[in-house]
């Protein structure tokens, strides 16, 4: 009995070992943004951020993931998973939209790079609760179905 488990733990660690060296996993615990765009769902956004005012100052990561060590490789972790689960079930959405969670990533990162914008602008507004991408949806990714790429963001649900 010791002998089996012995063994499939060891094939499980091989499968796990040889996925992992062909999916080349270390390219997403960088920086990179080809690695996000790796997908074509990412498409749009990618080049909309490529071509965007904010390229030369923020990655992908700067924006979508928090910056303590910890949470960012969470926050990757998690990701990286429900990308994957999707690519391999064929689940994938013609584009990635921000879950709740990461909409509060977003804004943490939109208020620790702009804060000093922020704290003349926001302070004492009665709509300070919503998001900055509430209105300034187009600075970091573009306006929304402008791409020369054949998979287009048109912000329209899926029939």
């Amino acid at each position: 009995m010791r002998l089996a488990v012995a063994v499939g733990m060891l094939c499980l660690a091989a499968v796990a070992g040889v996925g992992l060296y062909v999916s080349n996993f270390t390219a997403y615990l960088g920086d990179d943004p080809a690695a996000c765009n790796n997908c074509h769902v990412m498409d749009a956004a990618y080049e909309g951020w490529f071509h965007s005012g904010h390229r030369p100052f923020a990655k992908c990561n700067d924006c979508h993931t928090p910056h303590d060590f910890i949470p960012k490789y969470l926050v990757k972790a998690q990701s990286g998973f429900n990308h994957v689960s999707a690519y391999t079930l064929g689940h994938l959405p013609p584009a990635i939209r921000a879950k709740d969670s990461s909409k509060a990533v977003i804004q943490e990162n939109c208020i620790r790079c702009h804060a000093e914008t922020v704290s003349v602008i926001a302070d004492g507004q009665h709509d300070a609760e919503r998001y900055c991408f509430s209105c300034h949806r187009a600075v970091a990714h573009g306006e929304r179905g402008v791409s020369i790429l054949p998979y287009q963001d048109t912000g329209k649900p899926t029939p």
